[in-house]
């Protein structure tokens, strides 16, 4: 290994003595890094944060949970797991929140956009999400945090993006919602309609008198039988007219019963799931357990002066050592020797 070579291992011993040498520059520009990082955190404007605490919850059916007997189904108090909370997030990112929360808070004018400037929404854009955060914990809860430099505005507008979760995934779901309860509305009044006009069919063949076929077929049988073996024409006559009526309207009396029993108990059936559709169109729950709202902040988050100035002064003294040490060791090695 040649000198120029040995002329770059340095130890910690090496280091510090050559950090002592050249104490004078590196003290000065240290200082330097400290006035200018003072002044640097104090020109920027402080600003606090609020933060809401929530868990969403279980995305079972409403309409199921309430209005269904099987007691498993009662998921309606229950905490949400993974799948709701990724879905929750889902939803605090979209451009719904976001539009609402920028106009009701005109945040161009209060981030110092210019609308006339190039990109502004990007530029907005940027200042959300720097201000805007919404997280899940550990504990499967979401957390909304927001830094603004008015305490106030920042609790008010985490508590407002907290509440348009509601408004939002319920629009949603409503829209979807009331198209299948129009498909169901139509299907179940269809059917009822239908019920009716095979009850008033029944309700023509009973003013004949076919209230019961077999049976009365089967008694009418009987008093006709009688009638002829006791002579009675004129009886023999009259039952012969009602035997008559129930070969005419006996078939289709059975028919139209039966058909109109299994039409019922189909129209029970949509019945049910009428009034689960009718739920589900016009439930307005949350979808969130509020564990804590968002509180006005007492003291700034940031900037926090001391990190800064000390982060500051740490590189710029590291930095400048390493620059003196690599100008120190080009001026030893040959090629700056000869010039």
């Amino acid at each position: 290994m040649n000198n120029s070579e040995t002329q770059f291992n340095f130890n910690s011993s090496n280091i510090i003595v050559f950090a002592y040498k050249k104490r004078k520059p590196l003290l000065i520009i240290t200082f330097i890094a400290i006035v200018v990082s003072i002044i640097v955190s104090y020109t920027i404007k402080p600003r606090y944060e609020s933060s809401v605490i929530l868990f969403p919850t279980s995305s079972s059916s409403i309409s199921q949970d309430l209005l269904r007997d099987n007691v498993s189904s009662k998921d309606i108090l229950k905490f949400g797991e993974e799948e709701e909370v990724e879905q929750l997030l889902q939803i605090l990112h979209s451009d719904d929140i976001r539009n609402i929360i920028i106009n009701k808070y005109n945040l161009f004018q209060h981030y110092n956009i210019d609308t006339a400037s190039a990109y502004p929404l990007t530029k907005l854009n940027q200042e959300f999400n720097k201000n805007f955060s919404f997280s899940s914990t550990k504990f499967m809860s979401i957390e909304i945090k927001v830094l603004d430099t008015d305490p106030k505005l920042a609790a008010d507008m985490a508590n407002n993006v907290a509440s348009l979760i509601d408004t939002t995934m319920n629009e949603m779901q409503r829209e979807r919602a009331f198209k299948a309860l129009k498909i169901v509305e139509k299907q179940y009044f269809s059917l009822k309609n239908q019920i009716q006009i095979l009850e008033d069919s029944l309700q023509g063949m009973r003013n004949f008198g076919v209230l019961e076929y077999e049976k009365q077929s089967e008694v009418i049988s009987d008093g006709y039988a009688q009638a002829i073996i006791a002579g009675n024409t004129k009886a023999a006559n009259k039952l012969k007219q009602q035997l008559d009526i129930l070969a005419k309207y006996g078939g289709p009396f059975v028919s139209i019963t039966n058909y109109l029993e299994f039409e019922k108990k189909q129209l029970s059936s949509l019945k049910e799931r009428y009034a689960e559709a009718q739920v589900d169109a016009y439930q307005d729950l949350p979808h969130k357990f509020i564990v804590n709202n968002a509180q006005i902040a007492e003291k700034k988050s940031y900037p926090v002066r001391w990190l800064i100035v000390t982060i500051s002064t740490m590189s710029t003294f590291i930095l400048t050592l390493l620059l003196l040490i690599i100008i120190d060791n080009f001026k030893k090695t040959e090629i700056f020797k000869d010039i």
